[in-house]
């Protein structure tokens, strides 16, 4: 088959080139921000604080730690700040690849998210049923075989229908048939790889009817990509989207804890100074 046959073959199935979005999210708005790496209710406050000082309204937080590094009391200190201030609060799931015993996560990032075995499977579920219970209604997941599990148990009844399923950037999300299939499985909110030019998520959006989350400012370990006059473009393109900021030159925390806490409050605060700066672009070029 020629490339020019396989183009077509790809459009006769939807999976063409694409151009703006007329897609919004429920309240009509295009785009929306969200600050990762909020490890708990200490990291949350600072970032509604520095939010607060600055003017951005921020609409979700999602936390890279996982359900199991939180206490029930810090659970719900998240969930009462984000119903009282009106954020999205969602947790990551369960034990990963990459703090496992096996080797491969050692020297590929690609599997870094996976839950290895039946073991961690349960772990995993274990972790979205406790976050449940305790009020938390958007999960961050980092196994395709995990989500595919968990957008079942929505479909029968045995989580709520309106639990958010984000995937992680661990899953590698480059191209609009993966991003279709992921919602086929039951992800509402699709965290795409952090390098991929603007046409690449138009196509995207072209095949998926849920938000879009992307990173703008990458952590390193993701590549590192600094996207500010990009973002005008993304919003065009991507919308509904999620605007998400991560931080170069910052340290990899995860798991969280007391020894890391002013550093993780302090990369929360910066993560909304670089929020606010996107949206001043936003506010010019847009």
């Amino acid at each position: 088959m020629r490339l020019q046959e396989a183009h077509a073959l790809l459009a006769e199935r939807g999976f063409g080139a694409a151009g703006d979005s007329d897609k919004r999210f429920t309240d009509g708005t295009p785009y929306k921000v969200e600050i990762p790496s909020c490890e708990g209710p200490a990291v949350m406050r600072a970032v509604l604080d520095e939010a607060a000082a600055r003017g951005v309204q921020v609409d979700r937080v999602s936390q890279g730690s996982g359900v199991m590094m939180l206490t029930d009391d810090e659970i719900r200190e998240m969930v009462a700040l984000g119903a009282a201030e009106d954020v999205e609060v969602c947790l990551f799931l369960g034990p990963r690849g990459a703090w496992d015993i096996g080797g491969q996560a050692k020297v590929s990032a690609a599997v870094g998210g996976v839950a290895r075995g039946n073991e961690m499977v349960a772990a995993s579920l274990c972790d979205a049923y406790r976050a449940v219970d305790l009020g938390v209604r958007s999960l961050l997941v980092g196994d395709l075989g995990v989500l595919e599990l968990i957008g079942s148990l929505k479909q029968e009844g045995s989580l709520p229908s309106d639990l958010v399923l984000k995937t992680s950037v661990l899953m590698p999300l480059p191209n609009a048939p993966t991003a279709a299939l992921y919602e086929r499985l039951g992800a509402t909110s699709l965290n795409v790889s952090t390098d991929l030019p603007v046409p690449v998520l138009a196509e995207i959006r072209s095949v998926t009817s849920v938000p879009i989350d992307m990173y703008i400012e990458v952590p390193d370990d993701q590549g590192g990509h600094v996207r500010f006059y990009d973002v005008p473009d993304v919003v065009r393109v991507a919308a509904p989207v999620y605007l998400k900021m991560g931080l170069r030159n910052a340290p990899n925390i995860y798991p969280v804890g007391a020894h890391l806490a002013a550093t993780a409050e302090a990369l929360g605060r910066e993560r909304v100074r670089r929020a606010s700066l996107i949206l001043r672009l936003l506010e010019e070029q847009g």
